[in-house]
């Protein structure tokens, strides 16, 4: 949501200056933080995600790909990095929460052919 709400107040700085007032910045951050909320396990949702807080405030429809063009760029890099953000996060709530349940530990390996009399027989 705060690579959203830079994004955001970024492009209206360059495109639009009129239309950063102080209700629009509160509305900025408000919809980027409730927009950000399910889409962090989506890749490439950043766009999406721009198109939508940038709607939020009446941003003119005729500058919107040129406001999607200056963020285009960056958008890539950084969404690789927020997922490698999110995955890594993922993984580490589930290893704690597997070693606090006692689910780590040495694994009970069986050779192919444990109960081989039980079959033949």
């Amino acid at each position: 949501s705060l690579y959203q709400a830079v994004a955001a107040v970024f492009i209206m700085q360059v495109l639009w200056p009129e239309g950063l007032e102080f209700s629009n910045q509160i509305t900025i951050i408000l919809t980027a933080l409730i927009a950000s909320i399910g889409s962090a396990a989506v890749p490439g949702a950043g766009m999406v995600m721009l198109v939508i807080v940038l709607k939020s405030v009446d941003f003119p429809d005729d500058q919107l790909p040129l406001a999607l063009a200056l963020i285009f760029a960056v958008d890539r890099p950084l969404d690789m990095l927020r997922t490698t953000v999110n995955v890594t996060g993922d993984a580490t709530v589930a290893s704690v929460v597997a070693k606090s349940l006692g689910k780590f530990g040495k694994p009970k390996v069986k050779d192919w052919d444990d109960h081989i009399d039980e079959v033949t027989s």
